[in-house]
């Protein structure tokens, strides 16, 4: 393996995810492309490549413990991680209509998933000088958005805006778990984005989307941990 800065980045082989790896490559970093499809994998780290990006591909489903669990046996170094693989669940999604086995499918990846890949990466992470966690979430997820009607916070979601308070508070129960350590945690969200996630029907550009992952992921020393961010600054919880 590289001895440069090392990343990993679940969910990597498109949207989203394929322009942190991007980003974070074009600082010469090491990406790993974290992704369950073989060839879509495959395809993503080719792409990479061609563009100058040191990648490699990680198979990878955040689902699945023997898959998380030979993923961190590839890797030798982890400086960063990058928690961004997700599901809606499908729409509509109303609390009156919404199935059981969707909750818990939509839980079991944008939670519980962070949680399993998270926890299999931290010993490597410890190892690192400097290292950082970004939880790719989402204005969805806040609470006080969701309350004030004001605000337009998307259509009624049952399985996934909770996944997402979910997964903020998860962020937090880390960063307080992990103060006086040198790994910062911080949840990120990409502003509504086109991908394949809502149909397309984002206004930003998946790159545009990629920025305030980057921006967590190379954090300073003193940065903050346990926040919750997007491009403008602060998102309320």
């Amino acid at each position: 393996m590289s001895e440069r800065t090392i990343a990993l980045v679940t969910g990597a082989n498109k949207g989203i995810g394929y322009e942190i790896a991007a980003g974070l490559g074009a600082l010469g970093w090491t990406v790993g492309v974290g992704a369950r499809d073989e060839g879509r994998r495959e395809a993503a780290v080719e792409k990479l490549r061609a563009a100058g990006v040191d990648a490699f591909g990680v198979p990878l489903d955040v689902t699945d413990d023997a898959s998380v669990a030979a993923a961190a046996q590839q890797l030798d170094r982890l400086d960063v991680l990058v928690n961004n693989a997700a599901i809606t669940g499908g729409m509509p999604q109303t609390p009156t209509t919404v199935e059981p086995a969707t909750m818990r499918a939509v839980v079991e990846t944008n939670v519980i998933g962070v949680i399993r890949v998270t926890n299999a990466l931290l010993p490597l992470l410890r190892r690192s000088p400097s290292p950082r966690i970004v939880n790719m979430s989402s204005t969805v997820g806040s609470l006080a958005r969701q309350a004030d009607g004001s605000q337009d916070t998307g259509p009624i979601s049952a399985a996934y805006a909770p996944s997402k308070t979910f997964l903020n508070a998860v962020t937090v129960q880390y960063a307080k778990e992990l103060r006086g350590t040198n790994i910062l945690i911080n949840a990120g969200c990409p502003g509504y984005t086109a991908t394949d996630l809502n149909g397309f029907r984002g206004f930003r550009t998946p790159e545009q989307g990629a920025q305030i992952a980057i921006r967590l992921a190379t954090l300073p020393d003193d940065g903050p941990t346990g926040g919750f961010f997007d491009d403008n600054g602060e998102i309320a919880w």
